[in-house]
């Protein structure tokens, strides 16, 4: 039996609440088991990039609540939820959002700092990151010394440093041409299969629906579709 990685239940969110209501999210039961490859999909205004943050713990729910690994993060505050955040998820946004000083080792490392590891282990870690994004020559780089594509794997790697629960990835591939997309998608899906780690794609690329393992579409802050593309059907079961 797979274990259970995310187990949110009933979220809503409310924005403008003493004016009229708006709900960014509407009464939302997901849960998510290690290792799916998972593309969340809608519409603009549909929920989201809202329903990724309450995931992550960047905004909280107005009702409902969200386990991660067992953990009701809804309930943690301030100190316990950073903490909780810096060793359990990993992020990847479409901004790349990479400290522009800092070299793309230096990037990477930052959490592992932030986590107080050991220089040995820190220093190992972030070389064996590198050569799984195929940047071990890129590693003295600063963010604008590298093309959009770079900045993502760099951003990808950072996001895999502390080994979290999961990756949450925002529009990844919205900034990206066709190849930098392609490139980054094949990283992201060797290291799903071959290392069982978890991704939760929020988009609108088609790219990435079509090499999700599940899709769930979102409108009106609500799921109305929850499957698995044909193709990952076929490939599964062996029809044609």
């Amino acid at each position: 039996m797979k274990k259970t990685v995310i187990d949110a239940h009933n979220l809503t969110r409310i924005y403008d609440e003493k004016t009229i209501p708006v709900y960014a999210l509407n009464g939302v039961h997901l849960h998510i088991e290690e290792g799916e490859f998972t593309a969340i999909k809608g519409p603009s205004g549909s929920g989201k990039t809202t329903l990724l943050n309450m995931i992550g713990g960047l905004d909280s729910p107005t009702g409902g609540w969200v386990e991660i690994n067992g953990t009701n993060i809804t309930g943690l505050k301030g100190g316990a939820l950073i903490d909780f955040r810096l060793h359990n998820i990993g992020f990847v946004f479409q901004s790349y959002n990479l400290i522009p000083v800092l070299t793309a080792w230096e990037n990477i490392e930052f959490i592992l700092l932030l986590q107080k590891r050991p220089a040995t282990e820190r220093r190992k870690r972030v070389n064996e990151l590198l050569a799984q994004v195929g940047l071990n020559d890129k590693a003295r780089k600063r963010p604008a010394e590298l093309s959009g594509g770079q900045q993502q794997r760099v951003a990808v790697a950072r996001a895999l440093a502390p080994k979290p629960q999961f990756i949450l990835a925002d529009e990844p591939t919205a900034n990206l041409d066709s190849v930098s997309a392609s490139n980054l998608l094949d990283i992201m899906d060797k290291l799903n299969k071959e290392e069982n780690i978890t991704f939760i794609f929020s988009t609108h690329d088609q790219r990435v629906i079509d090499r999700a393992r599940r899709v769930i579409t979102l409108e009106d802050g609500k799921i109305v579709a929850d499957t698995a593309p044909a193709s990952i059907v076929h490939e599964t079961t062996g029809e044609k």
